[in-house]
């Protein structure tokens, strides 16, 4: 296994040592930053985000108490490959984690990445991590994190109180002062959604989740199409590990409360790739269907910020944003630099986040979005919605999605669309020559 310690000497190198010690001289509290991670989870699955059937009240609670984004498009739909971008700002193509599942493992380059991790133990702030590591060996304490409570690489996902006991365990031990960062990473809700405790189960025994719009298995339903025999048994079950997620942001909201620590703490909940979950005939997105599928529900996740003074409160923003800006974002609200010479595609969010004004001399808030996985690449504006496969040798799909939100229309081939189809994926090609 490779080591996949950074050096602080090759660290301060990356990030311009000047940056970072003038960010240390600086007497002004930095916020601490808890950050949680579930695995598949569209945003369409929550409360917050409009889903009436499944029960999700504590994440409702933090998207209504804070802020969230009301279009949040994850880079890729490999899981591994997807919290790399999320803690690195950067692409697969770039940082070349898997994105598909049973690949070798990381390559040797990685060790030369900068995650989030790395850059906010070498300005000093304390970091743990707890729940399902996905890069690398999870028995080893990595990259930058002091505290260190990682599952066994096989669990599923399941052991929900174990992750949230070792999350609290390191609150439990923070004092005000010394800035931290927490990653929580639970790898649930994921299929077949086996090992909850019953009353999860019971709670969705009599669903029939009418409003979801699920449809039969389609013909080209592929990864997890055993979960498309019985859709509403499914959609019961995801339901349930989905209720079990929720119940676990309450301990780390109130440790955080006891300690004296919320109104300095920034959460930030998040996931590593959506689920159509029986929309569109298949359960998984990506490798769900074949060819695989960027659907909105497996592209589209939650993006919720919550910090009390801070961060407004029942506040949706409308920018189109992706899973490559939460390391930016995060860097900013941290004060540290990003690291130089990554040719990072992100941007961040913090000023729209905020109510604040982007600086005039900088360039509006693009209206773009993209995304790619094995041979797929999606680019989307606020109306229109492209995938290309094979570099546009098809099948290719393009959707209106102010009419047609579930993209079941594919307008591809309609002459009215030539010059926006044509404008996104120059696009995309832009994107994808820029940034290698």
């Amino acid at each position: 296994m490779t080591n996949m310690l950074v050096s602080r000497r090759a660290l301060l190198a990356a990030c311009g040592a000047p940056a970072v010690l003038a960010q240390r001289r600086s007497t002004e509290p930095r916020a601490n930053i808890v950050l949680i991670l579930a695995g598949d989870l569209g945003a369409w699955l929550l409360g917050s985000y409009g889903n009436r059937e499944i029960r999700t009240p504590n994440l409702d609670l933090l998207a209504r108490s804070g802020s969230r984004l009301a279009s949040h498009s994850v880079a890729t739909l490999g899981t591994a490959a997807g919290v790399a971008t999320l803690l690195t700002g950067r692409l697969p193509r770039q940082h070349r984690v898997p994105e598909a599942p049973g690949k070798p493992g990381l390559p040797a380059t990685f060790a030369n990445e900068v995650l989030i991790s790395d850059l906010l133990a070498a300005a000093g702030y304390e970091c743990g991590f707890a729940g399902r590591w996905e890069l690398g060996d999870p028995t080893k304490a990595q990259r930058g994190f002091r505290s260190w409570s990682a599952l066994p690489a096989d669990e599923r996902g399941s052991a929900l109180d174990p992750v949230t006991e070792s999350a609290v365990r390191f609150l439990e031990e923070r004092k005000p002062g010394q800035p931290f960062f927490l990653l929580v990473s639970h790898g649930s809700p994921c299929a077949p959604y086996d090992g909850l405790p019953q009353k999860y189960y019971d709670r969705y025994a009599n669903s029939t989740f009418e409003s979801v719009g699920w449809l039969p298995a389609a013909a080209n339903a592929a990864a997890d199409r055993e979960m498309m025999a019985d859709p509403v048994g499914s959609l019961r079950k995801c339901a349930a590990a989905i209720s079990a997620l929720d119940d676990q942001i309450p301990p780390l909201v109130s440790v955080l409360d006891r300690k004296g620590l919320r109104d300095n703490t920034v959460i930030v909940f998040t996931a590593t790739r959506g689920l159509p979950a029986g929309r569109h005939g298949v359960w998984s997105g990506g490798r769900g269907s074949n060819p695989v599928n960027l659907y909105a529900e497996a592209i589209e996740t939650p993006m919720i910020w919550n910090r009390p003074g801070t961060i407004p409160v029942e506040a949706t923003r409308m920018e189109l944003a992706g899973s490559y800006d939460l390391f930016p974002t995060l860097c900013e609200v941290a004060g540290v630099t990003a690291p130089k010479g990554r040719n990072l595609c992100g941007r961040s969010y913090l000023l729209p986040l905020t109510n604040r004004p982007l600086p005039r001399r900088e360039p509006p808030w693009r209206n773009l979005v993209f995304a790619s996985y094995e041979g797929a690449e999606m680019a989307r504006d606020s109306r229109i919605k492209l995938v290309l496969r094979g570099n546009g040798a098809g099948p290719n799909e393009l959707y209106d999605l102010r009419i047609d939100p579930r993209e079941t229309t594919n307008l591809y081939d309609d002459d009215r669309f030539v010059t926006v189809r044509n404008n996104l994926s120059n696009s995309l090609s832009q994107w994808r020559e820029k940034y290698v």
